[in-house]
């Protein structure tokens, strides 16, 4: 038997729709997926490679309260299609790439843009822009057994009722197989492997008890309240 020298971490996990958990190992984010984002963050919305960051897996929470982080004025808000990995692969073929998805939800890129916009001004990683506490929430996982794979459908998030962002699936530059294909050239992907894979434009700031409530129909809803 194991024995540790500091306390164990739990497992992070997801709620599944129809039952079950799905165990989250690593999670990867695409940038600037959307023209009309890419345009309104002051980058160029051609069609060059992807690009990916990362979040650590306990940042990862479900639908319900998340508390307004530290060291920012400046919280904002990034509607998501999250795809969950359930089956392992390197150097995939974009033709092959849906093979390995188990299944599909919502989520929020929650981000720290005053120290985003610090970190791209000074040349810096900006991991502590994305990557803090809580600043991954998602709903739950839709198998694609029972929803098949989204690739048009309206996404959109509301804060307080009011509408901020509103795109479609099919405005994404790169589809979800060709993220994929482009991710597993890059690390060897495994199941509980998580891709948000890009925000619509509308991104805006969220206050300490403002609600957002995001949708991707057909696919599920994420709700948090910020406190």
């Amino acid at each position: 038997m194991t024995e540790f020298v500091v306390e164990a971490l739990a497992q992070t996990v997801v709620p599944v729709a129809g039952g079950g958990f799905f165990p989250v190992r690593r999670v990867f984010c695409v940038g600037r997926n959307y023209a009309a984002h890419a345009r309104e963050m002051g980058g160029d919305p051609e069609r060059e490679p992807p690009f990916f960051f990362c979040k650590p897996a306990d940042a990862v929470v479900t639908s319900g309260e998340v508390a307004f982080p530290p060291a920012t004025a400046q919280l904002h808000h990034e509607m998501e299609l999250v795809v969950a990995i359930g089956r392992g692969g390197a150097d995939v073929a974009a033709a092959d790439a849906l093979g390995l998805v188990f299944g599909y939800t919502t989520g929020l890129d929650l981000t720290r843009r005053d120290l985003q916009d610090a970190a791209k001004a000074a040349r810096r990683p900006w991991d502590m822009s994305k990557g803090f506490d809580q600043s991954g929430p998602i709903g739950e996982i839709a198998p694609v057994a029972k929803i098949g794979h989204p690739a048009e459908g309206r996404i959109f998030l509301k804060v307080n009722g009011e509408v901020r962002q509103d795109g479609d699936l099919a405005d994404q530059i790169w589809a979800v197989p060709e993220v994929i294909a482009a991710l597993s050239k890059l690390v060897r992907l495994a199941p509980g492997d998580l891709i948000f894979t890009g925000t619509p434009d509308g991104v805006g700031p969220l206050e300490k008890g403002d609600l957002a409530e995001g949708e991707i129909v057909g696919v599920g809803q994420v709700r948090v309240r910020i406190i």
